[in-house]
């Protein structure tokens, strides 16, 4: 590690790290037709990002007539299943540049709403010793858009929010780490990240390597006069 790689680089889950969204959005659209509702694709992607009671209580507005923690575990055990059957779709260059960071002894840490049973799984599924802290949705005092979550990563790290760099991929991911004070990289997938705050986005993470995150915050912090 060098004194411009960042201290710690603080991964989202779904959708940056794996490509599970089209699993929630099965999980949805099927539970909200039993109870008479209608679900659209710009309704299920208003929901990318947000921490999972905020989704049920939106799942509630569309006619799910079931408790907030009853469809949380309902959508978890759905996308869960799907994992176990179709196993785990990392995302273009997700998990090569996750190792290049561990072999250059960056510390990394898993930023999500998702479920920690769930964010555990996906963990252990991985061939190597890939996160020093998971903050799951069932951590956080409050969900993304909050800063909480990168916040509590932070703080777990012992590293300063400035001094680290975030990966995400929904608008409510960008701001919980703008929020916190994390520098951002976006990598879009399912919904557009114009104007939600990156400080650069990023088409794929395929191709790309620890001096690529090093740069990119060696870049910002000279942009932002921040201390080294």
């Amino acid at each position: 590690m060098t004194s411009r790689t960042p201290a710690a680089v603080l991964w989202d889950m779904d959708g940056t790290l794996v490509d599970t969204e089209p699993y929630w959005i099965a999980a949805e659209t099927p539970l909200v037709a039993r109870h008479g509702g209608q679900w659209s694709k710009e309704q299920a992607l208003a929901m990318v990002g947000l921490g999972l009671d905020d989704a049920a209580r939106l799942l509630q507005g569309a006619g799910v007539r079931m408790p907030e923690h009853a469809i949380v575990d309902h959508l978890t055990a759905d996308v869960m299943t799907r994992l176990a059957v179709d196993g785990v779709p990392f995302r273009p260059g997700a998990r090569d540049l996750l190792h290049g960071l561990r072999s250059a002894g960056v510390r990394t840490a898993l930023v999500t709403m998702s479920l920690r049973r769930m964010a555990t799984v996906i963990a252990d599924l991985i061939e190597f010793d890939a996160f020093d802290v998971i903050v799951a949705g069932d951590d956080a005092t409050r969900p993304k858009p909050f800063p909480d979550p990168y916040l509590q990563a932070c703080a777990e790290l012992e590293v300063a929010p400035e001094d680290c760099v975030a990966i995400e991929d929904s608008p409510n991911g960008l701001r919980a780490a703008v929020a916190a004070g994390v520098p951002v990289i976006g990598v879009p997938h399912m919904v557009s990240l114009e104007g939600a705050g990156a400080d650069v986005l990023w088409e794929s993470l395929a191709g790309r390597t620890t001096m690529d995150v090093a740069d990119f915050h060696a870049a910002h912090r000279a942009r932002t006069g921040s201390a080294a």
